[in-house]
């Protein structure tokens, strides 16, 4: 049975304990000092569907503190219907503001520009991309359907703009393949062009006369096919084909995984978006109904490999990260096959203030970095030395003063792993306090690959110490921290933790 002490922090006798006691705990090894900053990731500014320019955040920002600034502008909203089976010829499309459409360089020009003018302010590329979404119904049964328009991938920090050219996503022309439907494509070229060019040119062997009354009705018939001929083929540019069909309600989880791919190939980091947020609506054209809809995907966690890792803490509802869920399952599973571990961050999805409870400091990712550089910031989102915190209506900010799990020779902070010889058992340590330094009320949880080991209540600053003599051995072990104010939130990354029986 777990063994819980629990003292309020600032109690004097409980601060010289923790003081003449912290000598016991040594690491294994040096590791470099980690600095906590605080950042924004998953920001639209006006390059794609945010309505402050990308110099307008940037003030906001350091106005607000922060030390961070992750851009995630939509890489491409591209859409287009087609009737089949000519959907790639005779189709209808829409666009909205993006990066295609603003140009890559464009963008990361402007963004170099404003870092020059914002130095103390780390500010980082990104783009949310949308790599597939697929129709189902018809128009003329009013139950024409688009679905997964916002199933999305963050991908933060590319720097060139060969790096975006090829993104795998069903708007990036410059991804598409040739295949049997590039054929169908050309289709106008072969059928009306060729015969508009015959109709053009005059015929030897017709007779004078014939020739000279019948060539005005030739060259008007041959003029109109080749201006249809035009028409059809500017509909249908590009001629070739996107990996993906957007009929093709089997693609399943394929195209993310070619993003995910393409991302981490190129040195990027890729996350899961908020994948249990939905989008619904209807749009009524004339007597025509279109439904575009996302319905949440928290299954993508499992189903997908190689991604950095996902949204965990974003305003809206979320069972993912619930003790046992699925976070805790894909950690322990990519635990036991030896692979990297996906990392939470926390999304505050800002495109405005035009947004009823939506600002830059609502959601933080804060990220113990070892340099202050966009590397640094990199470093710390990969491996996890990060944890994510919300305000809630009361706007209220925890912040994390201390996480460790140590088993008195040892010590390990939020990222790192710690490998207990001799089967002892091992103490949590965990410090909490509110950003305005008042007293809060806040429910401390330490969960275990899944469980819930310990948890108190009490008033914020808080400090928990746990000894768990109940961890079993052998295997990597997960401990993570949720804490949680009545109007506010905080998820930390877990500490790994393995056990070792004693060698007799």
């Amino acid at each position: 049975m777990a063994k819980r002490h629990v003292m309020a922090a600032g109690r004097a006798g409980f601060a010289l304990l923790w003081l003449f006691s912290a000598p016991l705990v040594r690491a294994e090894s040096p590791t470099p000092a980690r600095i906590p900053l605080r950042a924004a990731v998953h920001v639209h500014s006006t390059v794609s569907t945010g309505t402050l320019s990308p110099e307008s955040l940037a003030q906001r920002a350091e106005r607000q503190g922060l030390d961070v600034l992750i851009l995630s502008e939509n890489f491409t909203l591209r859409y287009d219907y087609g009737l089949r089976p000519l959907e790639g010829i005779l189709k209808y499309g829409v666009s909205f503001p993006s990066v295609l459409d603003y140009g890559i360089e464009r963008f990361l020009t402007e963004l170099r520009e404003v870092r020059r003018r914002h130095p103390k302010l780390i500010i980082m590329p990104g783009v949310e991309v949308a790599p597939h979404y697929y129709w189902t119904g018809s128009l003329l049964a009013g139950d024409l359907t688009m679905h997964n328009a916002q199933r999305n991938v963050l991908v933060i920090g590319l720097e060139k703009s060969e790096d975006y050219a090829r993104m795998p996503a069903r708007g990036n022309p410059h991804s598409f393949v040739w295949d049997g439907k590039s054929l169908a494509n050309a289709a106008p070229f072969l059928l009306l062009a060729v015969p508009a060019i015959r109709l053009w040119l005059p015929r030897r062997r017709e007779k004078e006369a014939w020739r000279h009354s019948h060539q005005t009705i030739r060259r008007m018939a041959a003029a109109a096919g080749l201006v249809l001929t035009a028409g059809l083929a500017a509909n249908a540019w590009p001629l070739t084909s996107p990996r993906f069909s957007s009929y093709d309600a089997q693609a399943g989880y394929r195209p993310y995984q070619a993003v995910i791919d393409a991302a981490i190939e190129r040195g990027a980091l890729a996350f899961w978006s908020m994948t249990e947020a939905r989008d619904f609506s209807r749009h009524s054209f004339g007597p025509l109904t279109v439904t575009v809809k996302t319905d949440p995907h928290p299954d993508s966690l499992l189903l997908t490999q190689g991604y950095t890792g996902f949204g965990g803490l974003y305003q809206d509802t979320r069972r993912v990260t619930a003790p046992g869920g699925v976070w805790d399952q894909v950690v322990q599973a990519r635990l036991n096959e030896g692979g990297p571990v996906p990392t939470m961050i926390g999304e505050v999805a800002f495109h405005g203030l035009q947004d009823a409870g939506k600002d830059l400091d609502r959601v933080y990712t804060v990220v113990l970095v070892t340099e202050r550089t966009q590397a640094g910031v990199l470093e710390a989102l990969r491996t996890g030395h990060a944890y994510a915190a919300a305000r809630g209506d009361g706007d209220i900010l925890l912040q994390l003063d201390e996480f460790s799990v140590s088993d008195r020779r040892r010590s390990a902070g939020m990222g790192d792993r710690l490998e207990s010889e001799g089967g002892r058992p091992v103490t949590v340590r965990v410090a909490v306090s509110a950003a305005d330094r008042d007293a809060h009320p806040v429910r401390l949880r330490v969960i275990r690959a899944g469980q819930v080991v310990g948890q108190i209540e009490g008033r914020t600053p808080l400090r928990y110490e746990l000894t768990d003599g109940d961890a079993p051995a052998d295997r990597w072990l997960p401990y993570r921290v949720e804490a949680i104010a009545q109007s506010g939130e905080l998820l930390t990354n877990p500490v790994y933790v393995l056990k070792v029986k004693s060698k007799k």
